[in-house]
């Protein structure tokens, strides 16, 4: 076969596998409801009050269908929320996200949440600290990006430019899932085939290997993998390119005032289009008959009868406790068990006595070790606190006002394994929590040193306000298993073609968040909630 024949070869594979792969996002796979037309729309029960649930939830209630969401906190939003301390408002988990120029802000207007939220576009992407290098990725300019890192690495400046651009192309292209998707043929005609054929199976690791070899060079290259929650030798290089492509090419932006503004704006057009959000309790169970759902049962004892659920919760939740187990069929069982939880976090917020905007360089500083990205999540896994590397977001260097005059916010995040908290799970849930308090109070000392030492001299002798949250925190608000923060893994098994559907082998049971498709971050569970609605729609009628 000659290389023209067989590239083209290739070529019709790989638009064979993207035809699919969209058809299955608006393709009813539901034997019970194919070819069903049903005179009025059945009632919704959303679990969780999640960025994805809320997403799904607000899409469907616009469109008239009688949506409940039952929400076991008191505030919508999942992590996408605030807390109060003291004269402090702490951001629980937002950093920055792509919420504009592209197709998850294209969606936010559609439902009409722009309106009622305002976005902050960051100073920079982001600042990186190694022993090496400390640097500045600049907003909306990757050439520029490109010039900043061949000053370092002049060897590397072809290799460091390729990769770049193919992020951004990437990226672009899958917009174009968003801007085209009544047009197959013009989609078609606009991916980079060559690029994505290429990465489809490939770890992040992988997909570096053909472009930059200088170990700092590689690392200043993906050293936002810590948002994607794995390494560069497990991470799918694919969810990375998408993500931080989109970053470099249409900018990072904060809510403000807080990522509440976001859930909350969710759940008010969920209320004003007919449908309710019940806080304050959970859903134990849900109930099937005949291989479909026929609603749930509240932690009350309250029964809400319903033909469609869209789960919000964690999958492994849903399937292996709220579900009978004759329900799930076992190979579906097996492929799930075959997935892992994400990895979780240990996160420090500090109200400080002192106005540091402008003063301290840097709004969201991602300090590596030196160790390079595989040992720092290594560390991570281990809970080795003192050497893995760590992240430190000055909010008031986002906006004038964030904190009142005279203070600032800070945060300090360090991705954490469970097993260095496991010990502790028997005793937490049980209330006694001496020992676990101990180990919160070294971790949270020792993240305020290494950020002293490294980001805010001084920062010690500042502090007013300090509060931690470890992984059994993180579980405890959201019931994820080992306090997962980003979902199941986006390792190679499970992204990009081979991720989980949002359609399950349940009738009328959907999945709207960072355990579905297309994954974790605030753009994956929003599009993962658009998506379910769409099978909705597809399955039940509009």
């Amino acid at each position: 076969m000659s290389r023209m024949q067989s590239s083209r070869r290739r070529f019709l594979q790989l638009a064979a596998l993207s035809a699919a792969w969209l058809a299955s996002i608006g393709r009813a796979r539901s034997a019970k409801h194919d070819a069903k037309e049903v005179s009025t729309k059945p009632r919704v029960v959303v679990i969780g009050a999640g960025l994805g649930g809320l997403c799904c939830g607000a899409h469907l209630a616009r469109q008239g269908f009688p949506v409940t969401v039952v929400e076991q906190h008191h505030v919508p939003g999942g992590y996408a929320t605030s807390f109060p301390r003291g004269r402090f408002n702490f951001e629980v988990s937002l950093h920055g996200t792509a919420l504009a120029d592209n197709a998850a802000g294209r969606m936010l207007e559609a439902l009409g949440v722009s309106k009622r939220i305002e976005l902050v576009e960051l100073p920079a992407v982001y600042r990186l600290i190694t022993p090496e290098l400390n640097i500045t990725v600049p907003q909306k300019d990757p050439d520029a990006f490109v010039r900043l890192l061949a000053e370092h690495f002049p060897a590397e400046k072809a290799g460091i430019a390729q990769f770049i651009n193919d992020l951004v192309s990437i990226a672009a292209a899958f917009d174009n899932l968003d801007r085209y998707r009544n047009s197959p043929l013009k989609l078609l005609t606009s991916l980079p085939y060559r690029t994505l054929w290429k990465i489809r199976n490939k770890t992040l690791g992988e997909l570096l290997d053909g472009y930059v070899e200088a170990p700092a060079a590689r690392e200043a290259l993906v050293a936002l993998w810590g948002y994607y929650g794995l390494p560069p030798s497990r991470l799918s290089a694919f969810y990375f390119a998408v993500a931080t492509g989109g970053y470099l090419r249409d900018g990072s932006y904060y809510i403000r005032p807080r990522s509440q503004s976001l859930s909350t704006a969710l759940a008010e057009v969920i209320e004003a289009s007919g449908g309710k959000v019940q806080y304050g309790t959970a859903v134990e169970k849900i109930d099937v008959r005949s291989g479909a759902v026929e609603g749930v049962v509240l932690s009350d004892g309250t029964a809400l009868p319903a033909e469609v659920v869209v789960s919000n919760a964690s999958a492994p939740d849903i399937f292996n406790r709220m579900l009978p187990p004759a329900a799930v069929p076992s190979d579906y069982r097996e492929k799930l068990a075959e997935y892992r939880p994400s990895i979780s976090s240990f996160i420090v917020w500090l109200g400080l006595k002192q106005d540091l905007r402008g003063i301290v360089e840097g709004y969201n500083t991602h300090v590596g070790s030196g160790q390079g990205p595989e040992a720092d999540y290594r560390s991570c896994l281990k809970g080795e606190i003192d050497h893995g590397g760590f992240v430190v977001t000055l909010y008031d260097n986002l906006f004038e006002g964030y904190s009142e005059p005279g203070t600032s916010t800070l945060q300090i995040l360090f991705l954490s394994g469970y097993e260095p908290w496991r010990r502790f799970e028997a005793d937490y849930k049980a209330g006694r929590k001496e020992a676990y308090n101990e180990q919160k109070e070294r971790w949270t000392e020792t993240l305020i040193r290494r950020a002293e030492e490294t980001v805010v001299p001084g920062l010690s002798s500042m502090i007013e306000v300090k509060e931690a949250a470890t992984p059994l925190t993180n579980w405890r608000f959201t019931r994820n298993p080992e306090g997962a923060i980003y979902g199941f893994e986006q390792a190679t098994n499970n992204a990009f073609f081979n991720r989980i559907s949002n359609r399950t082998p349940v009738g009328g049971l959907y999945l709207a968040s960072a355990w579905g498709n297309p994954g974790g971050g605030y753009v994956g569970v929003l599009t993962g909630g658009q998506q379910a609605y769409q099978d909705i729609v597809k399955d039940w009628g509009s």
